[in-house]
């Protein structure tokens, strides 16, 4: 075969596998921006549809007494969030996302900032796991860290 044949099927592949990938990059994101989207809506439905069955949700809290992981239901925060009153906005904006991808299982880093009402509150990092369950993106783990110093603005 020809070696500029070769090289050119590989140059060509490798731009399919870099777009594929990209795009389930753009699909992860778009679960992710979603659930955040329906938390500023406080739209419980919006948050549920961003998660799998079963989902775990964690956050790490630093106490006097130690650092603890405090859990807490997709449902009851969906719910949580859908009854906060109208005169209170709730805003967590991520700064940055690391998707990393390996067939059907996806991580997501996502440092972000929150702000009650245009008010800063903390900042922290969200940490994802995803599975790709019937060609949909879903989470099924998240756990945060919570802080109100050594904000990056």
């Amino acid at each position: 075969m020809n070696a500029k044949l070769v090289l050119s099927f590989l140059l060509v592949f490798s731009l399919v596998v870099s777009a594929n990938a990209q795009s389930e990059r753009d699909a992860v994101k778009a679960v992710i921006d979603s659930l955040f989207d329906g938390m500023r809506a406080k739209d419980s439905d919006q948050i549920l549809s961003a998660f799998s069955e079963n989902a775990i949700m964690q956050t790490i809290q630093n106490k006097p007494e130690g650092t603890i992981i405090a859990s807490n239901s997709v449902s009851d925060f969906a719910k949580n969030i859908g009854s906060i009153p109208a005169d209170r906005q709730l805003d967590e904006r991520l700064t940055d996302y690391v998707i990393n991808i390996d067939a059907n299982m996806a991580t997501a880093w996502t440092p972000y900032q929150f702000f009650v009402n245009e008010k800063f509150s903390h900042c922290g990092v969200n940490s994802f796991q995803l599975v790709k369950i019937d060609n949909a993106w879903k989470i099924v783990y998240i756990i945060d860290t919570r802080r109100t110093e050594a904000c990056v603005e």
